[in-house]
C-alpha cells in the first residue's frame, strides 16, 4: 500500500516537471523566430532585391498575425482544449518556419505569417494554463515563461548573423535553425494532448461583458501601451543610437544588451506581484524608470544615453510580465484569464504594428529624434495612468467587477 503511494507520488512529480519542461520549452518558441529574423532582413533584401516596403513588411506580418489570432485561440481552446490548441499553435510554428527558408520568395512571407500565428495561440493561452495548473505558484511560472522567452529571443537576435555568415548557412539555414526548438517543444508537448477534458473548460457565454470592463480595459492599455514601446525601441534604437554617434556595431551589441537587461526582472516582478494585494507601486517605478530613460536618450549625451538604455531593458522586463500577470490576477478562472489575454493582446499588438511607422514617420518630418522621444515620454506617462487602474487589487466579473477591500 505505502509503495503503491510512493509511486503516485513519483509519478506526480514527474508529470508535473514534464508539464514546467513544456511551458519553458513553449515559452521559447513565442520571440525567436521573430528576433532570429530581424538581424538577417539586410541580407534577404540584398539577395532577393525586395524594397524597404515589402522588408518592412516582414516585421509587421507577425505583429498583425498576434492582434487577429488573439482574439480566435480562446474560441478554439473552448472547443478542443487548451493543451490541443497550444498544440497546433506550436505545429503551425514550426510548419511556418520550414516554409519561409525555401523559395520561391513569397513562401518567406507565407511562413512568416503562419509563425506568427502558431505564436499567437501561445501569447493568449499560457497565462490562462499557468493559472490552471499552477495556481499556489503563478507568479514564479510566469517569471520563469517571461524569462525563457526574453531570454531566447535576446539569443536568437544575436546567434543569427553567427549562423548565416560565421557557418555559412546562408539566410534560408538561420531561418530554419529555429524548428529544432519547436519540434522538441511538440515532442514535450504529446503527453499533455489526452488531457482534453480537463482543459475544455465550459463557462456561460460572456456577449459583450469583458470589453464593456473598465478594468478590462485598464488592463488591455496596460498590455498595449507597453507593446508599442518596446517595439518601437526595438525597431528604432539602433538608428537613435548611430545617430547620436556610435558605430554600427556598439549600437547592436547595445540593443542585445537591452534584452539581457530584461531577464532578471521578467523573472522576478511577477513572483512580487503575486504576493501584493495590489501592483500600483510596482507600476510606478516603471513608469519612473521609462521616464528617465526617454529624458536620457533625449540629452544625446553618450554615457547618458548608454545607461537609458540599460534602464528600458529592466523595466521593459518588467512591464511585460507585469501585463502577463494581470490576466491571471484580474480573473477568476483559466478560460477566463485566455479571454482577457486575447483582448488585450489583440489592442496590444495592433498598436504595436503602427507604432514603428508612426516613429519613422515623425522622424522623417521632423528631421531628428526629438519629438518621437517626447511621444515616448508621453505614452510612458499613459502607461503610469491606466496602470494605477489594472494595478487595483479587483476582478472582472461576468455581470460586474468586483473590488476585493
Amino acid at each position: 500500500m505505502e509503495q503503491s503511494k510512493q509511486i503516485k507520488r513519483e509519478s506526480a512529480r514527474v508529470g508535473i516537471a514534464m508539464l514546467v519542461l513544456g511551458v519553458l520549452l513553449v515559452s521559447a518558441n513565442l520571440r525567436a523566430p521573430i528576433t532570429g529574423l530581424s538581424p538577417l532582413i539586410d541580407s534577404i533584401r540584398l539577395d532577393t532585391g525586395i524594397g524597404n516596403a515589402s522588408t518592412g513588411m516582414l516585421t509587421t506580418l507577425p505583429l498583425l498575425a498576434f492582434a487577429v489570432f488573439a482574439l480566435v485561440a480562446p474560441r478554439i481552446a473552448k472547443r478542443i482544449g487548451m493543451e490541443r490548441t497550444l498544440f497546433a499553435g506550436l505545429f503551425i510554428i514550426a510548419a511556418g518556419l520550414i516554409l519561409r527558408s525555401f523559395s520561391p520568395l513569397w513562401l518567406l512571407f507565407v511562413g512568416t505569417a503562419l509563425a506568427g500565428i502558431g505564436i499567437a495561440m501561445g501569447n493568449v493561452l499560457l497565462p490562462g494554463l499557468i493559472k490552471r495548473e499552477f495556481p499556489r505558484n503563478v507568479g514564479m511560472m510566469t517569471g520563469a515563461y517571461a524569462m525563457t522567452m526574453n531570454g531566447m529571443a535576446a539569443v536568437a537576435s544575436g546567434v543569427s548573423i553567427p549562423l548565416s555568415e560565421g557557418l555559412g548557412l546562408g539566410w534560408h539555414g538561420a531561418l530554419a535553425v529555429w524548428v529544432v526548438l519547436t519540434l522538441a517543444a511538440l515532442v514535450a508537448w504529446i503527453p499533455r494532448l489526452r488531457l482534453r477534458d480537463k482543459s475544455a473548460i465550459t463557462i456561460p457565454k460572456r456577449g459583450k461583458a469583458l470589453w464593456s470592463s473598465r478594468l478590462a480595459w485598464m488592463v488591455t492599455c496596460f498590455m498595449g501601451l507597453q507593446s508599442l514601446l518596446f517595439y518601437i525601441m526595438l525597431t528604432w534604437l539602433p538608428t537613435i543610437l548611430r545617430d547620436q554617434g556610435f558605430s554600427d556595431a556598439t549600437s547592436g551589441w547595445l540593443l542585445a544588451l537591452m534584452q539581457v537587461c530584461s531577464l532578471p526582472t521578467s523573472f522576478l516582478l511577477p513572483i512580487l506581484a503575486g504576493r501584493l494585494t495590489g501592483q500600483r507601486g510596482i507600476v510606478s517605478l516603471i513608469a519612473v524608470c521609462f521616464v528617465i530613460s526617454f529624458s536620457g536618450l533625449l540629452t544625446g549625451i553618450t554615457w547618458v544615453s548608454v545607461i537609458s538604455v540599460l534602464l528600458f531593458g529592466i523595466a521593459g522586463g518588467g512591464v511585460f510580465s507585469l501585463a502577463t500577470m494581470f490576466f491571471v490576477l484580474r480573473t477568476q478562472s483559466a478560460q477566463e484569464a485566455a479571454e482577457l489575454s486575447g483582448m488585450a493582446q489583440f489592442v496590444g499588438y495592433l498598436l504595436a504594428a503602427v507604432g514603428p511607422t508612426l516613429v519613422g514617420l515623425l522622424h522623417d518630418v521632423t528631421s531628428g529624434w526629438k519629438v518621437p522621444l517626447l511621444l515616448l515620454l508621453t505614452v510612458a506617462v499613459s502607461l503610469w495612468l491606466v496602470g494605477m487602474g489594472a494595478g487595483k487589487n479587483g476582478y472582472i466579473n461576468q455581470q460586474q467587477e468586483s473590488i476585493k477591500e
